[in-house]
């Protein structure tokens, strides 16, 4: 059955719906997690090479191969396959992105969706912060590369990790679900001088046992292009909020594939 239609039955039948109760489990996504990590799991890697149309020519490769299907879709990329341009604020992943602005009633859209920033933040006066910014929302699929950087250079001011219901970040299910609202995730507050106080955020998706983060603290200075840290198997999301609203070539004409390390450059609205 292909992901399209696994997630279809899954979210629009009720067996499927039933069947999800469990899947969306913290401890059952553990579970799964355990076993993608097993040294049997590394069995599934060669179709999903070739499924998904990966260049493994890209990615470091350890010498005996991959211990485990979490081995690797956790690679790490060959020196050179992506590069910072010159700018101080970047694409933190590959991906898929979308932009929205965050008007005054601190409500954004995201696939057709509607979210309340405060639900998303768990935090009131923060959300309150960001009315005036800007929302960039990164959709990574299972076959992008699943570790990502800071987009900025600064200091971080604080971090928090929100825990929750894992559901898929996939488009048909927000017909059903608040899928931001309710999926665990953990973010960074981060003031970075140019671009005053931003905040990078990694959501867990279905089957998604861990975000794992470096580790990094409140009082942190942090660099644009540092590796933040990765995601373990699944479709997964990071969202990047601004108080400054951006403008660029990428904040138009809805989603778009992106880079790691690719510039989005801030530029005044007229």
């Amino acid at each position: 059955m292909s992901e399209s239609l696994t997630v279809d039955f899954l979210y629009k039948t009720a067996v499927g719906r039933f069947i999800l109760k469990g899947l969306v489990n913290p401890k059952l996504s553990g579970r799964a997690a355990k076993i993608l990590s097993s040294r049997i799991s590394a069995a599934f890697v060669p179709s999903f090479i070739k499924r998904n149309n990966i260049n493994i020519d890209d990615y470091i490769v350890p010498e005996g191969g991959f211990r485990s299907f979490n081995d690797f879709f956790t690679r790490k990329i060959k020196p050179g396959k992506r590069s910072l341009e010159e700018c101080s604020f970047v694409c933190p992943s590959d991906g898929f992105l979308t932009v929205s602005d965050i008007d005054e009633t601190s409500i954004f859209n995201i696939k057709n969706t509607s979210y309340s920033l405060k639900e998303l933040l768990d935090d009131e006066g923060l959300a309150e912060e960001f009315i005036g910014g800007t929302a960039l929302v990164f959709r990574l699929t299972p076959s992008h590369y699943h570790r990502y950087v800071f987009c900025v250079s600064g200091k971080v001011e604080s971090t928090r990790a929100i825990p929750g219901v894992l559901h898929s970040v996939k488009p048909v299910c927000h017909e059903m679900f608040p899928v931001f609202i309710q999926n665990s995730r953990e973010y960074a507050v981060i003031e970075s001088g140019e671009y005053g106080k931003i905040i990078q955020m990694e959501v867990g998706a279905l089957l998604v046992g861990k975000i794992s983060n470096s580790g990094y603290a409140a009082g942190d200075e942090v660099r644009v292009g540092e590796e933040k840290g990765y995601f373990e198997y699944g479709g997964s999301s990071i969202v990047v909020l601004t108080k400054r609203r951006l403008f660029s070539e990428k904040t138009g004409g809805g989603e778009q594939p992106v880079k790691m390390g690719e510039s989005i450059e801030k530029k005044d609205r007229v």
